[in-house]
């Protein structure tokens, strides 16, 4: 689960697959703004056929609360 969102992750953002660890954060450590966020949350509801409220994104601090959530919603 976490590889395919950190594969997401770095293909959004251009960034080295090293730099994204479950507690990195996207908006401090990676430089995203709102938009990136955004597209990566749209980019994951795609893959895992999910759907990602507003209200839930917003409590993401960094990717593995972002892992942790797609987690509960797949299984």
């Amino acid at each position: 689960m976490f590889e395919k969102i950190r594969e997401i992750i770095v293909e959004q953002l251009g960034v080295d697959e090293s730099a994204v660890t479950l507690e990195t954060q996207l908006m401090k450590d990676l430089e995203a703004d709102s938009l990136d966020a955004v597209e990566i949350i749209m980019a994951i509801e795609d893959e895992f056929d999910i759907e990602v409220p507003d209200e839930d994104a917003e409590k993401f601090q960094c990717i593995g609360d972002i892992t942790k959530y797609v987690e509960e919603k797949v299984n």
